[in-house]
Formats: structure tokens, sequence, C-alpha cells
């Protein structure tokens, strides 16, 4: 129990250490509990089932400021929000304040909040930043909303659930966004990809009118200003079978798994690969499903461009799709899609077409398989099981079950590289602190090429320094020196993050670490 709640500071802590000097930082997905196939589960120790999940590791955690005139920056991204969708201006969120995909874009003409004029309509990369899952979904559930956890901070931003006076569902909080889909979905419908704060998806959505129905397809807004370059990439091959992306400070394998493993399978083969060793690393984890997310190209679909949503620079394996067409994998992302009953099913992005059995009139069991959500959308599938459980998929668009999703590594290109690691001819090194995360000591190891005036100090979550281990002049070579959890005035350090800090004439790098008693 001590080793979930250190855990669960550690991810809500905030630290301009972790946000690395890039246009497109991923802000965390902010899920802190662990799961298995079903429920929550205490921490899982590396080696056992189901370890390397999303609530593992610390990202850039969300950090906003309410400016009090109306807009939210995100200290993470540098972008800037409208604080509420009530677009109206009459004080409550409800179908009134929603508009079609064209009024939206047309909306922001006229918009001035917080003496701001140059707002625009968010890309899907730009509102997808904002999602968080700590969310739960409430698909199926008729009750009162007051209960019930979005997928958004409601501290800073003001949200509504769908209207059901005007007969909408409760899940019915789609958000407009510029992202078009470069194909069509259902039957041929112009598609544009929004976000869902309610259920914690990304789905294509028709403009047109929905079946039934006079008026386009009406969604919520926020309005961003800043960054424009939030959801660019920057990827290079590194040449080694791996892919860097400037843009977001990670590093992703070219390769795929190349088979279709369920959850904890995924996990497992990730355990695997590390001490493997795999690309001469150790440190690959599943991605949570917000960097998964970042390397979609929405510019790509299998019937546009014959390809996956996917930067060509990347390998992907090919499949037959339930439909016996030339199609593209869903991958698994670490991240649990809780539901009101359980953490039974894991958030995935799909890199092909998102399938769907959709029931057609007379609704006696006629169902058609189509395009229901885009290549690029994120939905969940069960951790495990059968898919042949699910004939004709789940929920109201059939979505097609998998299961057997694939997998692609990612790890922070600011890691120590092996445990083998060594220094590259002239150039310093900082390792990672062996063990981490450690009680009572640990090992901080660092290499320099020349004879050098080095400091090595440790800071905590404040950045403020509470210890200083080294600052000497050291001869050229491999050094190595234990932290005993103490500050300067030897008084025992509590549980938490701490950053040890490597500085030379030249040369200064950080690196986190975590204390747990």
């Amino acid at each position: 129990m001590k080793r979930i709640i250190i855990l669960l500071i550690a991810k809500l802590m905030i630290s301009s250490f972790l946000i690395a000097d890039t246009t497109y930082p991923i802000v965390d997905t902010g899920q802190i509990i662990f799961y298995d196939d079903f429920d929550e589960i205490v921490t899982p120790d590396p080696g056992e089932p189901f370890y390397g999940q999303d609530a593992q590791f610390i990202g850039n955690q969300p950090d906003y400021t309410d400016n009090g005139d109306g807009t939210i920056t995100d200290n993470v991204t540098g972008l800037m929000w409208s604080k509420t969708c009530d677009t109206d201006g009459d004080g409550d969120i409800d179908y009134d304040d929603k508009m079609s995909y064209e009024e939206a874009l047309a909306s922001v003409s006229n918009v001035n909040i917080g003496g701001y004029t140059d707002w625009r309509i968010p890309s899907i990369k730009e509102q997808y930043s904002l999602i968080l899952f700590s969310g739960i979904d409430p698909s199926g559930y008729q009750g009162s909303t007051n209960d019930l956890v979005p997928f958004i901070d409601t501290n800073y931003f003001d949200f509504a659930y769908g209207d059901k006076s005007a007969g909408e569902r409760i899940i019915d909080a789609q958000f407009a966004t510029t992202t078009m889909y470069v194909s069509t979905t259902m039957n041929g419908d112009e598609t544009m990809f929004g976000v869902n704060f309610a259920d914690g998806r990304i789905k294509g959505y028709p403009i047109a009118p929905m079946p039934g129905q006079t008026e386009d397809k009406q969604f919520y807004v926020y309005y961003v200003r800043g960054n424009s370059d939030y959801g660019t990439n920057d990827f290079e091959d590194n040449g080694n079978s791996t892919i860097t992306d400037n843009a977001t400070g990670l590093i992703w394998s070219i390769n795929d798994s190349s088979e279709g493993l369920n959850w904890e399978e995924a996990l497992d083969w990730i355990q695997l690969k590390n001490a493997e060793n795999y690309l001469g690393y150790n440190d690959w984890r599943l991605p949570n499903v917000k960097e998964l997310q970042s390397i979609i190209d929405y510019t790509r679909s299998p019937d546009t461009s014959n390809s996956a949503a996917l930067d060509p620079i990347f390998d992907i394996t090919s499949i037959t799709n339930v439909g016996g067409e030339t199609d593209y994998p869903y991958f698994w992302s670490g991240t649990t899609h809780a539901n009101m009953e359980n953490g039974s099913y894991g958030s995935y992005v799909s890199f092909g077409r998102g399938l769907g059995w959709m029931e057609q009139p007379p609704f006696s069991g006629n169902y058609t398989l189509m395009d229901v959500h885009g290549a690029g959308c994120q939905r969940s599938d069960p951790k495990s099981g059968n898919p042949a459980n699910w004939p004709y998929g789940h929920g109201p668009q059939g979505d097609v079950i998998r299961i057997y999703n694939y997998v692609r590594l990612v790890r922070n290109f600011d890691q120590t590289s092996s445990q083998n690691d060594l220094p590259e001819t002239g150039s310093i090194q900082l390792h990672q602190n062996t063990p981490n995360p450690f009680n009572p000591t640990t090992t901080i190891s660092f290499s320099i090429p020349n004879e050098s005036k080095v400091d090595l100090s440790i800071y905590n979550i404040k950045g403020q320094k509470i210890k200083q281990l080294i600052s000497d002049q050291l001869s050229a070579g491999q050094h190595s020196v234990v932290w005993n959890g103490k500050d300067d005035n030897g008084k025992s350090v509590s549980s938490g993050i701490y950053f040890y800090k490597l500085k030379t004439a030249n040369f200064e790098k950080t690196k986190k670490m975590i204390l747990m008693k």
C-alpha cells in the first residue's frame, strides 16, 4: 500500500525538469491506478505480470494556469485555451452551445477572449493534449451525471456531458477539431476527427446530419492559440532500427511486434525485449495512449495512400482484416480505458481502418462491415478473451474487436542506453542511478573524457539543492558515488521524486530518481 501511495504522489508532482526542450511535449495521461485484465491491482514489480503499464511511468504531468480572464494556459504544451465551451454565454453548457463543423470554423473570426483575437479551432493532436485517463467511461449509463468523472480536468475547464433534455446521450460530448479524415467513413460520409471528453475516445464523426436528423452533426468547441508547431513531428532515422521524434523527445522502434498479442502478452513481450537489450536498450516501454497517438499521420489512410496512417519512415505489418481487405493493425497502449464497472478494456490506436459492423435497416441482424471511425481513431478493446465472442463488434457502431493487437516500442531519448552503457569517445555520460526506485541508498555513475572540475548535486521536487555529492577536480574515466538518502545536514529525506545534476564547465545534465521508504 505504501508503494502505491508513493507512486501516486510521484505521478501527481509537477516539475520543470521533466519537460524537455521540445515543440510537441506529450502531456501525461494522468493514470495512476494499476490494472490487470479486469480490476485494480497493487503495483506490479519488474518481472511480474502486468508490469510496465501506463501508471508505472512518470511523464510530463498536467500543469495549467487559470489566467482569470476566461483563458487557461497549459504550461507543458505552451498552448492557451478558452476556459469554457459555453459559447452562447448564457451561463450554462447545453445543446445550444454546440456548432456544426462549418459553424465552428467560421466562429473564430468573432472570438475575443482575454483580449486575444488570434484564436483557432484546435487540430486533433492539440485537442487530444487535454485528455486525461483518470476519467471513467459512462457508456450505457442512464443516471445522473453528478458523480461521473470526465476525461478532462474540470478544475480548470468548464465541461458538460450530452444534453439529455435535447435528446442526446450522456456521452455526446464530442469536440470539434480542424482535422478531417482524408478518406470517408460510414457510407462515404465526409468525416472530422473529434475528441470525446465524456467517454475518452477519438472517433471520426460525419459532419453531415446524422440518420433521422436534418441539421449537421453538432459539436462543443474549445478555442486554442499559441505554439503553432504543436502536433508536428520531427522524425529522424537513427540508422539502428530506431526513430527519434525530436519534437516529442521520444525514441521509437522502426519495427512492430509483427504479431498480435493480448494486453498482458504485450507487456510481457516488452519485458523480454528489455532483458535481451533489444537494439542496445533495456528501457523500452509500451507507449501510453497519448504517446501512441502522437505518431499518427492524419494525412494518410489505407484508402487514399494505400498505407497505414503512419509516416513511411516506420515499418508496419500489414494484415487482412475481418472483411478480407489488406489493412493495418490496432496497436496497444499501456493505458487502461476504465469504465463504470472495471478496467477490462485497454486503449488502442488504429493505424488502419476503424472498422465496425453497422446494422442496416430494418435492423434485423443485417450487418455491414465499414470504416466507421477512420484510420487514426482511438478506441478500446477487451484486454483478453476470444474476439469470436463479439461477432458483430461492440457499441452503437459495432466496433470490431480484435483483442490480439500489435505493439510498437518507445523510450525517452534522455534515458540511459543500456546496463552496459559505455561512453562514446570524447563525450560525457551520466547514467541512470541504480537501483531506481531505491531505499535507502543508490549509486550514481558517470564518465568524463578529460580531467575536469565536476559538480554532482541532488535536488528536490521544488528544484532546491539538498545535497552536494561531488565538487572536485576529477581525472578522466568512470566515476561513481553512493547517495544515502540524506541531505547536507545529515537528515534523512522523505520519500518522493529527486533529481541529480552533473555539471562541468561545458556540460550539464539532469536525471530523475525515486526514493521509496
